[in-house]
């Protein structure tokens, strides 16, 4: 039996590479984020590459907003009977997203940025799992959210790295209520990925040496690893992994 699997964030990055996992799987999957054109691309691009596997149903939806979630929900209920994994990879730091010049100077750019990024990186995820959890399989579920390795060290400017902290401890008052249930939830904090489009182009080759530099085994991170992890956590032999926030970093937070 194939699974039924939703992903926000999943025309891009990692949430792509989690796609394209599932995909290559023969598991019916659902892409969710706010740019029309970019999930129809990655459909298509995924329906190329796996053509035997069922076809992509991708949804532009505004994530931090509750009653664009709210019509999200009844358009899967529509399509899905039962939802086995919810992966929440949306997100991103505004800082890196939007120009500076989006943000008013003082206490009030603060207040935006935090907020922006909260909304970005923890409402969304909270919203879509809440309006998402009676689709999930019982017993059987899993739910993964997306953290970063600045939840543990900090990004910088505090506001992108406090709003992945926040999703830690929702993974595990989640886990509490529904692992009676049969259903897991866990949290993946990654540490630099390259060809995403969180970094892009933005760091310079010094830059990038330095993020090789922390890593222990001098390497960048890849989508691909980041899914082959998703891919464990969620499968059967993972039944007994729950309220955990696994890190893939090449050892980078601990540093050399």
């Amino acid at each position: 039996m194939s699974k039924h699997v939703v992903i926000s964030g999943g025309g891009t990055g990692i949430g792509l590479a989690c796609a394209k996992y599932f995909a290559a799987r023969n598991a019916r999957v659902a892409i969710i984020g706010r740019r029309e054109q970019v999930l129809r691309d990655a459909a298509s691009a995924i329906e190329h590459e796996f053509p035997d596997a069922p076809k992509v149903l991708p949804f532009a939806t505004d994530l931090t907003s509750a009653e664009q979630v709210e019509a999200l929900r009844g358009e899967i209920d529509e399509r899905f009977e039962y939802i086995d994994v919810l992966i929440n990879a949306a997100g991103g730091h505004v800082q890196r997203r939007f120009p500076s010049s989006t943000y008013a100077d003082g206490l009030a750019g603060i207040a935006r940025r935090w907020t922006d990024n909260f909304a970005m990186n923890t409402l969304s995820a909270v919203l879509l799992t809440e309006a998402l959890l009676p689709k999930m399989r019982t017993p059987g579920g899993r739910i993964l959210f997306m953290s970063s390795i600045a939840a543990y060290r900090g990004s910088g400017a505090g506001c992108y790295g406090a709003a992945k902290a926040a999703l830690h401890p929702y993974c595990f008052d989640l886990a509490k209520t529904l692992g009676a249930k049969g259903i897991t939830v866990n949290t993946i904090a990654p540490g630099y990925i390259a060809d995403t489009e969180f970094f892009g182009s933005a760091l310079s080759e010094d830059q990038y040496q330095a993020k090789l530099a922390e890593t222990l085994n001098n390497r960048a991170g890849l989508p691909s690893d980041v899914a082959n992890a998703v891919g464990w956590l969620t499968s059967a032999e993972a039944v007994h992994i729950t309220a955990q926030i696994v890190q893939i970093n090449g050892g980078a937070e601990r540093g050399r």
